[in-house]
């Protein structure tokens, strides 16, 4: 760039911008002010993605250089099931929309956003970005899954047949701000927060669904934030990226229960294990081997003051919370 001229603005637009990843970045980029960026937080109300038209009208009318695409159809566990062809066929519409939209109208960046649970079902661990298409996911979400899989089938092939710059990244689990509290559809720390809070609220015993052995990786939806923004920016590649806490991170789910309690100054001892309720996977160990290659220095949140950040939120704004 010459001296005097001025420097390029680029127009950056999420989609699924209201949710718990969508709001973290939000905060991050109030929080960080960056200088020739604007940003665009897309909602539902601003059309539906699943429509081409309504696609091209966003496209046309925000004209992005860059795009986050968090934007997807999401459950739990018995949606999944029972709606396999829902779940295959609105994220691959999608999908395919704001992929063949960021060509047509020449987005400079795309990064879409993956998960842990598109990955084989009979795996080795630690699992990484190369073993996404070694095998069939797991019965119970694979319309989820295989959509979710082809946007990094799709990255390579923009990126071979039209010099295309998308990538996608893949997170552990996230929690935070702003995230889904519901006790029946909700995740398990949004899911723990809210059932912790009735309890104290009810004087009541807080019971934690089986034996609290098995171990996960949790992010921080404000890491998570500020290393997706990261990706967008600075890592030009189209094989995914997984965007995780170090393996040594991993936490028995008992250990976030008491983490909780202590951040929602529950007595401990209140505290219930159901073992007569399943377990689940015991690990699901995720490397983060690429990250670290590229951000060796990266000072992740730990989990219990982002336990802490999280409870002080919810009950802030229990009302209007969603659960």
């Amino acid at each position: 760039m010459t001296e005097g001229e001025t420097p390029k603005q680029s127009v950056v637009m999420v989609t699924g911008g209201s949710g718990l990843v969508g709001s973290a970045i939000k905060s991050y980029i109030e929080d960080t002010k960056p200088e020739n960026e604007t940003w665009i937080f897309l909602s539902s109300k601003d059309g539906d993605l699943r429509v081409r038209k309504d696609t091209e009208a966003i496209f046309e009318s925000k004209k992005p250089t860059h795009v986050i695409h968090l934007a997807a159809k999401v459950g739990g566990l018995f949606a999944n099931m029972a709606q396999k062809v829902e779940f295959f066929r609105e994220n691959i519409l999608i999908n395919d929309n704001v992929m063949e939209c960021c060509r047509i109208y020449k987005v400079e960046k795309l990064v879409s956003m993956l998960s842990t649970c598109i990955f084989p079902d009979k795996t080795t661990y630690p699992i990484d970005e190369t073993m996404l298409h070694d095998g069939p996911p797991h019965s119970s979400n694979e319309g989820y899954a295989y959509a979710k899989r082809l946007i990094d089938t799709m990255n390579r092939a923009y990126a071979e047949e039209y010099d295309c710059n998308f990538t996608s990244i893949i997170p552990t689990n996230i929690y935070g701000p702003a995230d889904n509290f519901s006790i029946q559809n909700g995740h398990v720390i949004p899911g723990l927060i809210h059932k912790c809070y009735i309890a104290k609220k009810e004087d009541k015993e807080f019971t934690i669904w089986g034996s609290g052995t098995p171990l996960r990786q949790f992010i921080y939806s404000r890491d998570l934030a500020e290393l997706t923004v990261w990706v967008m920016r600075e890592y030009h590649d189209p094989t995914p990226i997984t965007l995780s806490v170090d393996e040594e991170a991993e936490v028995a789910i008992k250990d976030v229960a008491l983490s909780v309690a202590k951040a929602m100054k529950f007595p401990e001892e209140k505290i219930v294990f159901d073992t007569s309720k399943a377990d689940g996977q015991f690990k699901k160990t995720a490397a983060n081997k690429k990250l670290r290659s590229l951000k060796p220095d990266y000072d992740f949140t730990t989990i219990d003051d982002g336990i802490q950040k999280a409870v002080d939120w919810f009950v802030e704004n229990y009302e209007t919370a969603r659960k």
